[in-house]
């Protein structure tokens, strides 16, 4: 089976079920920005610890896939298939990991420990999704399921971000005014 397959030359991709639309279109910039960040997951992955809560990475892509599937289906598919996207999970995992930090007394920047600062771009990259799927929501409205878990996540990441850098012994980095 060849990868190419030419469909996309003329700036048209396809969606589940068959249509096509611009791959400038707000559905198509979502769906990207969703893939960036689940790349980024992997990044983070290659990289980082086994345990928890750094093993929820793998599931974590595997529900940003589960998000682009559904993106990536047209309103009133009969192709359309809900999956359930509870954030309780992420709070619970974020509860957990809060427990173990110092209380966040100031603004931090991102850094740290190498694997805390690509925690951070990914948190960053999920915000940008996040306001991707907002436009899309403004214009075509999706779950509202989906807009809460990609803020949560943004938060787990913040939280993973620190838990990381406590882990190895790191300090946050406060911001200092100018």
């Amino acid at each position: 089976m060849r990868i190419y397959t030419r469909t996309g030359d003329r700036g048209a991709t396809g969606l589940v079920g068959g249509s096509r639309t611009s791959k400038s279109a707000l559905r198509i910039h979502a769906i990207g920005e969703v893939d960036e960040l689940n790349a980024a997951l992997g990044w983070i992955a290659v990289t980082c610890p086994t345990d928890p809560p750094f093993a929820d990475l793998s599931v974590l892509q595997s529900r940003l896939f589960d998000v682009g599937a559904e993106l990536a289906t047209p309103p009133g598919s009969p192709y359309f298939v809900a999956v359930d996207f509870s954030s309780a999970s992420l709070e619970a995992s974020m509860d957990l990991m809060v427990q173990e930090l110092p209380p966040l007394a100031a603004f931090i920047l991102p850094g740290g420990t190498e694997t805390a600062a690509r925690i951070h771009l990914a948190r960053t990259i999920c915000r940008r999704a996040e306001r991707a799927l907002v436009a899309l929501h403004e214009a075509e409205p999706q779950r509202d399921e989906l807009l809460i878990f990609l803020n949560r996540l943004s938060d787990w990441l913040f939280t993973l971000a620190r838990f990381a850098n406590a882990r190895e012994g790191v300090a946050d980095i406060p911001w200092k005014r100018s």
